[in-house]
């Protein structure tokens, strides 16, 4: 775990961002921290501009209720997941889908970038992990061996390993670097129940959240357990660590987000607002603002 000295986490004015007309699914920053993103039940990808929260865009296209969004390391891109068994893949200059990635046969619930944004990684309810070549928009692989639905994914900072979390309450770890041989490294086990999300830290720890209403931080090289943090009274929606890797915040299928103590495993913040079930929660790039979005499409 992190050993550098604690830091008091400053809670100032909370802002809002409207204009959803469904549930709002999952949110992401741009690596210039300017632009937020944010998916929603009804259909679309919203833009907003951080500092303003002017909205930029509303963009349709997909058919079904929008579940992921993710903007490419580069900023040049953003991608997108659907119920309509789609991914979607934006230019953020122009703000226009380039490619439509089909091969999901369900929901695809989760994509996300590797580190030098050439390729990305989806998976969903027919228990598939696909990775695709960005330019091409073709599938590299198909990753088997998850028993339930794909629910998380995220690249190590290395881009030699991906993880993912399913509803089969095991973490598997594939390794990328095995070419055309087997991809599976390893299967994390620890929780009791469904793995809602995956993410790793900068120095690459890696962060788990359940169903069973707790948070495991491993470390993957090892498959050891380091801490399992436990308080939220619900299951666990939504995790990610500060850029520094002090902190950890989660989001929980209920009002609050909790903030996490890396270092001593502790809460030291619970935030409350004025919203629904808060069902995403994320780090600006610069650890500076910490986002998360509600079930309320008002906010």
């Amino acid at each position: 775990m992190n050993n550098r000295a604690r830091r008091t986490l400053v809670v100032g004015r909370v802002k809002y961002f409207g204009q959803h007309r469904g549930e709002v699914n999952s949110s992401a920053f741009s690596p210039n921290c300017q632009t937020l993103l944010t998916a929603s039940d009804d259909g679309c990808v919203y833009g907003w501009e951080t500092q303003s929260r002017q909205l930029l865009w509303r963009l349709g296209g997909h058919t079904g209720p929008v579940k992921f969004c993710r903007f490419s390391p580069d900023g040049r891109l953003f991608a997108s997941s659907s119920c309509d068994c789609t991914i979607r893949l934006w230019d953020v200059a122009r703000a226009k889908c380039l490619q439509i990635l089909k091969g999901h046969q369900r929901s695809v619930e989760t994509v996300s970038f590797s580190p030098d944004s050439r390729q990305l990684a989806s998976g969903g309810w027919d228990k598939r992990v696909m990775l695709w070549d960005v330019q091409s928009g073709q599938m590299l692989r198909l990753l088997l061996g998850h028993r339930d639905s794909v629910q998380s994914s995220d690249f190590s900072p290395s881009a030699d390993c991906l993880a993912t979390g399913s509803w089969d309450s095991t973490m598997r770890i594939w390794d990328l670097r095995a070419g055309s041989q087997e991809a599976f490294l390893q299967r994390l086990e620890g929780h009791s129940g469904n793995i809602s999300c995956v993410c790793y830290s900068a120095s690459g720890l890696l962060a788990s959240g359940s169903w069973d209403k707790t948070i495991c931080i491993w470390k993957p090289q090892t498959a050891s357990l380091l801490v399992q943090l436990k308080g939220h009274a619900t299951w666990v929606k939504s995790i990610a660590f500060s850029p520094d890797e002090l902190w950890l915040v989660s989001a929980g299928y209920s009002h609050q987000v909790k903030v996490w103590d890396c270092t001593t495993g502790t809460c030291t913040e619970t935030l409350k607002g004025s919203l629904d079930v808060a069902h995403a929660c994320a780090f600006t790039p610069d650890g500076k603002l910490l986002v998360s979005g509600a079930a309320d499409p008002k906010h």
